[in-house]
């Protein structure tokens, strides 16, 4: 390394201020000092990272038909998405304060050795359990990736430069969901499913050597008195009831939502887990999992559901459009993936568009992100009445392509609206806050979208073969239910009532996508439009002490 390297390397990494709004605010340009080598070595790092979560996602669109007749669980297909989402977002708000007590390196580092193990599990099992298991730990090792990027760009990035390394991030993740479809469906009949999990053991644990070695050993969240506890004195501070009851809230209700059928028993028990890991938070727990007091803010509230219910709708996009042009157009999986192609092209323009051309000025953006949550169902309305056997191909690739992007806009307008909203010395902990609830939407877009769209597939298969008057007596429709690519195997009568089946579901599913849209536009436009006005004297100091309050719940 060049001397000028070790210079750089050997700078305080931080340079914070005394003041609390100079050195949270995101309008400070003092920037940590690290070597370029050091620097390029962590973006590729945790850009590979970023990738494979993306892949990890949509690598199922078109590997599920094989996956669930090898382990024989066309049935419990919906899980192999679930179970990996439901672990990322069971885990993603613990993220934030394990990075403060042990430094986001380390937590990065064990993120990467999760996900390594769980591709090592999966790349082996015989069974949907081990499947699942691997599945469950490779989720939770990708709930830290994002999370913890994040934090890593708001306090090792210049103001003027974070919101291009965000951007790339999100780039990141939608390159992974593109090309991971397009990957697995060209390689998977050549050499089957299991080596695409397991290549992905020693790319990720390479990755996480990277950041290991790329982060200096002194770089820490927060510069607090956490630098200098003991392992025993850190491990003693981590709110264990409130995470434990938070897990158990999301993974409940994710749970009960989840299957062919809605479970009341996981749904009622994750609403009696709810309020009380609220009250837990409130009264009881020292260094709470969730910032409740940012939570108290209206405007943040609202904006972190609307970010939830948008992405929800945008998942079923990403999930399911693969599954239309397998099932419904008969296309090849290595074909169908490719649709994925223009709906994140789409995403990542429309947010860098409006980033480049728009985006320019702080202050309020509330008509712009109305606006385009508005225009947002309409896209989802006309993929719904299209995703038909016979639809214009350019006109769908087009549709697809336009939801990307005014999604993409729309959560760029809602980012930086929310700043607005909120006194810059929170910004990061809101930040990290939008990026955790935006983690949510995966997991909620997959189990509650998959449990509705399997629903609406059984019922159609069954009531088409009963007027048919064709018995099911070799479980056909069993093995309908997880392996769109069995559709293209059938003939008759037969290929046209699971092909229409397919048809109903996908409509049923982008329909109730966009009325969430439309109520998730309502829940947007009471985030407000005015900026917080600084309090006098004594409301800054008891301001100060909640923000003391956050950043330790973090």
């Amino acid at each position: 390394m060049s001397a000028t390297g070790s210079l750089e390397e050997r700078a305080p990494l931080l340079r914070r201020s005394d003041s609390p709004s100079e050195a949270g605010a995101a309008g400070d340009d003092k920037a940590p000092i690290i070597s370029t080598s050091r620097g390029a070595l962590i973006c590729t790092s945790v850009g590979l990272l970023i990738f494979l979560q993306g892949a990890n996602i949509s690598i199922l669109t078109t590997t599920q038909s094989s996956i669930a007749a090898d382990l024989d669980a066309f049935e419990e297909a919906t899980w192999f998405n679930s179970s990996y989402l439901i672990a990322i977002s069971a885990l993603a708000p613990l993220m934030g304060r394990l990075s403060q007590l042990f430094s986001p390196r380390m937590c990065m580092f064990s993120s990467t050795t999760l996900i390594c193990l769980g591709s090592l599990i999966i790349s082996l099992a015989n069974s949907l359990r081990w499947f699942l298991v691997g599945r469950a730990l490779t989720g939770a090792g990708g709930a830290g990736i994002l999370i913890v990027a994040t934090i890593i760009v708001i306090q090792m990035v210049s103001a003027k430069r974070r919101g291009v390394f965000i951007g790339l991030a999100n780039t990141g993740i939608t390159v992974g969901l593109s090309l991971g479809a397009v990957i697995a469906g060209a390689l998977e009949p050549r050499i089957g499913w299991k080596p695409l999990f397991g290549i992905q053991a020693p790319l990720s644990i390479l990755a996480g050597f990277g950041i290991l070695f790329g982060l200096p050993s002194g770089y820490h969240a927060k510069r607090d008195e956490s630098e200098h506890r003991t392992l025993s004195q850190k491990l003693a501070r981590i709110d264990y009831s409130g995470a434990l009851l938070l897990i158990a809230t999301i993974s409940l209700f994710l749970f009960g939502l989840s299957g062919p059928q809605v479970l009341a028993a996981p749904l009622i028990l994750s609403a009696f887990a709810l309020p009380i890991f609220i009250l837990n938070e409130i009264y009881v727990a020292k260094d709470p999992v969730v910032p409740i007091t940012v939570l108290r803010s209206r405007g943040t509230l609202l904006i972190c559901i609307a970010t939830v219910g948008i992405m929800m709708a945008r998942w079923v996009v990403l999930f399911y459009t693969p599954v239309y042009a397998i099932a419904v157009r008969g296309w090849a999986p290595a074909v169908a993936g490719t649709i994925l192609i223009p709906t994140n092209a789409g995403f990542a323009t429309g947010g860098l568009l409006a980033g480049i051309f728009h985006i320019r000025r702080d202050g309020s953006f509330y008509i712009h992100t109305l606006v385009a949550n508005m225009l947002f169902p309409i896209t989802l309305l006309v993929l719904a009445f299209i995703s038909t056997p016979h639809s214009a191909p350019a006109l769908y690739v087009l549709m697809v392509f336009c939801n990307g992007a005014i999604a993409g806009a729309a959560l760029n307008y809602t980012l930086v609206h929310l700043l607005h909203l909120t006194l810059p010395e929170v910004h990061p902990i809101v930040l990290s806050l939008l990026a955790t609830f935006r983690g949510f939407a995966g997991s909620f877009g997959s189990a509650i979208g998959g449990g509705i769209f399997e629903r609406v597939l059984h019922s159609s298969l069954v009531n088409g073969f009963s007027k048919a008057g064709i018995e099911d007596r070799t479980g056909l429709i069993r093995r309908l239910l997880g392996s769109p690519a069995l559709v293209g195997t059938l003939e008759g009568k037969r290929r046209e009532i699971a092909a229409n089946a397919y048809q109903d579901g996908i409509k049923t599913l982008f329909l109730c996508g966009a009325g969430l849209a439309v109520i998730i536009t309502i829940v947007q436009a009471g985030s407000g439009w005015k900026a917080p006005v600084k309090s006098d004297t004594s409301n800054a100091e008891e301001e100060s002490a909640t923000d003391e309050s956050i950043a330790g719940g973090m």
